[in-house]
């Protein structure tokens, strides 16, 4: 999906609204998992009531890998249930040497053709480039994260003052562009996005933990 369908999807829904789709058995109702596919079905019913509402789904693929084959085959299902009406995010958070992520690029991208994948900057460029390859296709970059845990390394600031956060903002600008690439950045920190908005102007932001992590959607708007 090219950046101004992406805009124009988001100017005729009247939404920013990116709905996770993370099935976790434990919660689901028992009748749903009765159900020969329980991971699709609960997709299923939470996308046909949110299909008018949302412009991105975003599958959170440890809950589809953590059933072996049958996992992936849902996620598969759910891509395809999906469609071409929405942004797809593969919540993945991949990340590794140049062709190790070719072909992580490559699960997702060609096999399960996302729209786009999440995507930990760790290891440098060329961990990442390998996903920038693809033409309509998008790298999420992790950036400052909504876990508490980010405050261990994304905040370490170099002597010239620098966070490492701030640091991989710029230095991936590098890499890809406005077209191609989105960086990740939590609700629950509200206060750091005036700061990273003058770094990333016209990029867009994937912004999750409003809810049960804590992030206020007043505050981020």
């Amino acid at each position: 999906m090219k950046k101004a369908d992406l805009v124009q999807l988001i100017h005729e829904r009247k939404s920013f609204l990116c709905v996770g789709l993370d099935p976790n058995p434990e919660k689901m109702p028992q009748h749903i998992l009765e159900m020969d596919d329980p991971l699709f079905e609960f997709n299923k019913r939470i996308i046909d009531a949110t299909r008018d509402f949302c412009v991105a789904y975003k599958p959170n693929t440890a809950f589809y890998e953590s059933h072996g084959a049958k996992g992936w085959e849902a996620l598969k299902k759910t891509r395809n249930y999906i469609g071409s009406s929405h942004f797809t995010i593969a919540d993945a958070k991949r990340g590794d040497i140049g062709n190790t992520s070719g072909m992580y690029a490559k699960a997702f991208f060609e096999d399960s053709d996302f729209d786009s994948v999440t995507v930990a900057p760790y290891m440098g460029s060329d961990s990442v480039k390998p996903f920038l390859g693809y033409d309509e296709k998008w790298v999420i970059l992790l950036a400052l994260t909504s876990n508490q845990g980010a405050d261990d390394f994304q905040f370490f600031s170099s002597e010239e003052g620098e966070k490492l956060f701030e640091r991989v903002l710029r230095v991936s600008q590098l890499w890809g562009n406005d077209q191609n690439m989105m960086y990740v950045v939590g609700a629950t920190r509200p206060e750091k996005l005036k700061e990273i908005r003058k770094i990333i102007p016209n990029h867009f932001l994937l912004v999750p933990g409003v809810g049960a992590q804590g992030g206020s959607l007043e505050e981020v708007c």
